[in-house]
């Protein structure tokens, strides 16, 4: 029988139990990997997005005119539809964007980290209402139970009203979508591993998102899209994530900053 002295001792010291971190969202993958995800994730999506968004939408729907968006869908439905497809593919990476950037962000501050990704996710959710006006405006259009209780006519201008909804819960989406790209500048900043002119430009970035939504929100008349000068700062972001993050070694432990 082995002699109580002889027992190995579990007991923590206070020290041991208060540092200890609990696990939390993104423990598991390594930065350098998360780092790596979300950046794949972020240059994924520009590509969808520039499908998603000026060839189909930009392209097909014309602002105002039910007649001619009309026609415009139904003549390249199947790229419309491929376009739906597209947004909901947005939406999905984005989720995992959110995540692969709170992982990378988290030791320059967990709290803020959280915060940053918690806006991406909502962003996400109100861009897939948005993208359901795009599916039910071709449904509207077909031959489904919207032709035996609505004309034509009334068809395309019921198609328009949902176009038109996406592009206005899409512009209130990208307002939370620019405080995301606002906190990342912050963190970027502040990290002591990211380049601060990057944490600039993304900051940079999210005031346009921010400004431009507020614009079309308000019906502001106001002649420059500032976005289209300020946007530089995701896709480098995009860059730097799988070029340098990869090799990010960094411990963290978990808890708030």
């Amino acid at each position: 029988m082995m002699n109580p002295s002889e027992i190995p001792s579990v007991r923590h010291s206070r020290s041991d139990i208060r540092t200890a971190p609990p696990p939390g969202p993104g423990d598991g993958w390594s930065i350098g990997r998360a780092s790596v995800v979300a950046g794949v994730g972020l240059l994924v999506m520009s590509a969808l997005g520039a499908f998603a968004n000026f060839a189909v939408v930009v392209r097909l729907v014309a602002p105002g005119d039910a007649a001619t968006t009309a026609a415009n869908i139904l003549g390249a439905e199947a790229m419309f539809h491929l376009g739906v497809v597209g947004w909901v593919l947005i939406v999905l990476l984005d989720v995992v964007v959110a995540w692969g950037l709170f992982r990378v962000f988290r030791p320059a501050s967990a709290a803020v980290s959280l915060l940053a990704a918690w806006f991406r996710l909502v962003y996400a959710g109100v861009l897939l209402v948005a993208v359901s006006h795009l599916a039910a405006a071709v449904q509207i259009l077909g031959e489904g139970a919207y032709a035996g209780v609505f004309d034509g006519p009334q068809q395309q201008v019921l198609a328009l009203s949902e176009t038109t909804a996406f592009t206005d819960t899409y512009d209130l989406a990208l307002v939370l979508f620019g405080v995301h790209l606002l906190l990342l500048g912050y963190l970027a900043w502040r990290s002591g591993y990211v380049p601060k002119l990057l944490g600039a430009l993304l900051a940079l970035a999210g005031a346009g998102y921010v400004f431009d939504s507020l614009v079309a929100v308000l019906a502001l008349d106001f002649p420059v899209t500032v976005s289209v000068f300020t946007f530089l700062g995701e896709f480098l972001l995009a860059l730097w994530l799988v070029i340098r993050g990869r090799r990010l070694t960094l411990v963290d432990a978990g808890g708030p900053a």
